[in-house]
């Protein structure tokens, strides 16, 4: 007799979760029987083709040996069906849900910007994903990753050459992203123009290589869009330090210009000490915050009074932009809060500087535009309509708004 208490336990290292088992099997089942419902339909087109006996001329045969797709649950196995023609004429079934070849679904694709840009680097994807998909996850190796980089190339490419002139722009948003990549003499600085349209879409119509945001960059910038379609905007928002309004006012004279808050108020700050920056901060938010434009003038009178004896150089850097800072008035009221500043596109990018802390200068300048382009349409999914979007139609025809309000028929007609 065998006096051992000890008890062997097999698997005893692994670890189990009956909720993922349970979902993976629940997967694997539909997606057979999705493919399989696939093949019924398929084999239905061709019920009325028969052979000379009167039999069916096209029918199953079988399976393809079984793959792993991966998930967002993980790997789900499949095998897709097969069928045969027996009539002579070939016939090959293809599965919409698993064309061949594919091993990944798309949703873990996309993810894969988004793991370069959070700082995983190529050799590290691998070992991250099977982190987040299980142990059993497979083929996403470096040589992986950088084939889908190579696609984003080519979408990058196909995206700079799209037709613009199938929707009218009203407003556009322009601003230039530094990165810390550093190339052959200066940092790459991406420029970068994004648009809402009349049904109050906003879409990135730019995001190109610039050197610094000199003049000559953005005019090259402003006549691609043009040459694509464009059509002159209502309104451009964007940093008034920037060589976009010289270019601006040679390819669209006629567009207005709004200077954005944000960075405005960023830039009179530093000109003040910090024990005053506190009250001055408060006192321009009374400036872009007020109901009217006169009690915008009146409190940016006082701004100047309070300030103008001790730091002039504040007040200089404020006043040169007057009159663009508070175009924003002629304008629907629902529209203040996104016409203001250009946050549309610094919210867009804040992940960029994080990634770019990462590399430490790794990439190359065309792997960081591309990284740019894909944070840009993952960005757009998730974007929603302009507040306000029914008065575009009014921007689109000319109104003449009076502090964010339209005037009333009774009003037009008496100016």
């Amino acid at each position: 007799m065998d006096d051992s208490t000890i008890i062997e336990f097999a698997g005893r290292d692994a670890i189990t979760d009956p909720l993922t088992e349970l979902l993976g099997k629940g997967a694997r089942d539909l997606l057979q029987a999705a493919v399989e419902a696939e093949r019924d339909a398929f084999l239905a087109e061709f019920a009325a083709r028969r052979t000379a006996d009167g039999r069916a001329a096209v029918v199953r045969s079988g399976y393809h040996p079984e793959r792993a797709v991966q998930t967002g649950i993980g790997p789900v196995t499949v095998k897709v069906p097969k069928v045969r023609a027996k009539d002579g004429k070939p016939v090959t079934f293809r599965s919409a849900l698993v064309p061949p070849y594919v091993r990944k679904a798309k949703c873990i694709e996309a993810a894969l910007p988004w793991l370069y840009l959070k700082g995983i680097s190529t050799g590290e994807m691998d070992t991250a994903l099977k982190v987040l998909l299980g142990p059993d996850a497979t083929g996403f190796s470096a040589k992986t990753i950088s084939r889908l980089k190579g696609q984003w190339a080519a979408e990058y490419d196909d995206w700079r050459k799209t037709d613009l002139g199938k929707d009218e722009w009203v407003y556009i948003w322009a601003d230039g992203i530094y990165s810390g990549l550093r190339g052959t003499d200066d940092r790459l600085c991406v420029l970068v123009v994004i648009g809402v349209n009349a049904r109050g879409e906003k879409h990135f119509l730019a995001i190109e290589d610039g050197v610094r945001e000199s003049t000559q960059s953005w005019r090259e910038v402003l006549l691609g869009l043009k040459s694509r379609g464009l059509n002159t905007p209502k309104l451009a928002i964007g940093d008034g330090a920037m060589g976009f309004w010289a270019a601006l006012e040679e390819v669209f004279p006629t567009t207005r210009q709004q200077r954005c808050w944000m960075h405005k108020t960023g830039n009179v700050l530093n000109y003040l000490p910090k024990r005053t920056q506190p009250k001055a901060k408060k006192m321009l938010h009374d400036i872009w915050q007020a109901e009217t434009r006169k009690d915008a003038h009146k409190a940016f009178d006082l701004f100047i009074d309070t300030f103008e004896a001790k730091y002039p150089k504040a007040i200089e850097c404020l006043i040169k932009d007057r009159d663009e800072l508070l175009t924003f008035f002629d304008f629907p009221g629902q529209h203040w809060q996104s016409i203001r500043t250009s946050n549309p596109i610094e919210s867009a990018f804040a992940t960029i500087r994080h990634r770019t802390k990462r590399t430490k200068g790794c990439l190359s300048r065309d792997g960081m535009l591309h990284m740019m382009f894909k944070l840009g349409q993952c960005a757009e999914n998730s974007w929603r309509k302009l507040r306000g979007f029914a008065h575009l139609a009014d921007v689109i025809q000319g109104v003449d708004f009076v502090n964010g309000i339209k005037p009333s028929n009774t009003d037009q007609a008496a100016a």
